[in-house]
């Protein structure tokens, strides 16, 4: 494995400092929560280790999102970054081919390419308002293709993947002798959620987590889904070699979490549904900047419409230098930096407003 720090990781803000932003539009997640608005006992836990295949509570709760589910069908994982970890790492070796969905949340993409497989991106466009097409991707599929690995709903764009697309996908996998995977992290902020992938297939594998919808990344809790027996054994095996079991004090937090997830979405939710509303006004207000409304999710791909007289470097360099305001620029996805990714799940409605003027504020800067 070959390891390189990602731009989107050294450029982030945990890495450049909290203190030094004020409007933080760059964040992927939900505002993050608060360990006392959980009510969380943990004076009698027990420091031992667990259940190598996370907590039976944990796991319960995880698979009560679907009928179809059950807890041995759960394996948790220190966060959603350690399940897609695992899945690449089991079952792509050095030269093997994997078709994999781009512009993508950048470790989907860096762990194929660390191990060394042959990576064929399917291109998603925003012409195409960033839609997948099932038939493109089903000719992409060789008979030596180990893996196919998508986003629902997508990160950066927040595109969603419809029910009979998936489900034709799901169909050209099971034709193949590859393996469906599904980065399925912002599923709970989706108005209209499809099937979990691993719900509609033994060759299909689900990915979710804490971070992203229940702005809860401190705790490092995600987890794999998935119906076939011997690949939840093999996930297990990783696991087990890379960190035997997980913290025992972020589970009993998840449990916490979950057995509250009603109210919790839901507050979260309409926090998120009124953002994107200004986002979208903005945006509508505008004639140098556009976007595909994101459908699902906490995150939107904007880009500037015309370059001209707009020298890239400067516009970031002002807007965070200057206007002390951050998005997630384009080469954080392998794009130019006419795009960018704007969050508006983690921000107050006033440091949004505030964020968005900056970005305004910025391009008038910069313009020649």
């Amino acid at each position: 494995m070959r390891y390189r720090r990602m731009p989107i990781e050294i450029e982030s803000p945990e890495q450049y400092g909290y203190d030094r932003i004020d409007n933080n539009l760059a964040e992927s997640s939900v505002t993050d929560m608060a360990l006392g608005d959980l009510d969380v006992q943990l004076d009698e836990l027990v420091l031992a280790y667990g259940d190598h295949r996370g907590a039976p509570e944990l796991r319960e709760l995880i698979a009560a999102d679907d009928p179809a589910l059950g807890p041995d069908e759960v394996l948790v994982t220190v966060g959603a970054a350690g399940a897609l970890f695992i899945v690449n790492s089991s079952l792509l070796a050095a030269g093997e081919h994997a078709v994999i969905e781009f512009p993508n949340y950048a470790t989907n993409l860096d762990t194929p390419l660390g191990i060394g497989a042959d990576v064929e991106r399917s291109e998603l466009r925003y012409e195409d308002e960033w839609a997948i097409d099932p038939e493109q991707l089903a000719a992409m599929i060789r008979p030596d293709t180990r893996l196919v690995s998508l986003t629902t709903p997508h990160n950066p764009t927040g595109a969603v993947i419809a029910e009979g697309d998936l489900r034709r996908i799901v169909s050209a996998v099971e034709a193949s002798s590859a393996v469906l995977l599904v980065d399925e992290t912002y599923r709970e902020m989706s108005r209209a959620p499809t099937p979990l992938a691993s719900t509609l297939s033994g060759r299909a594998i689900s990915v979710s987590g804490m971070s992203k919808s229940f702005g809860m990344p401190g705790i490092r809790v995600g987890w794999i889904t998935c119906r076939d027996p011997d690949l939840m054994e093999t996930f297990l095996a990783a696991k087990e070699q890379i960190g035997i079991s997980g913290s025992l004090v972020d589970e009993a937090i998840a449990c916490a979490a979950l057995r509250r997830k009603g109210p919790l979405l839901k507050a979260i939710s309409e926090h998120v549904d009124a953002n994107r509303a200004v986002v979208q006004a903005w945006i509508d207000d505008r004639r140098d900047l556009e976007w595909v409304e994101p459908r699902a999710g906490v995150t939107g791909f904007a880009r500037i419409r015309d370059t001209t007289g707009v020298p890239l470097d400067r516009f970031y360099e002002v807007l965070l230098g200057e206007l002390r305001t951050w998005v997630g620029p384009g080469h954080w996805f392998g794009f130019d930096d006419r795009y960018m990714r704007i969050g508006f799940g983690w921000p107050t409605r006033e440091r949004l407003t505030a964020g968005l003027e900056a970005i305004s504020e910025a391009l008038r800067r910069v313009r020649s």
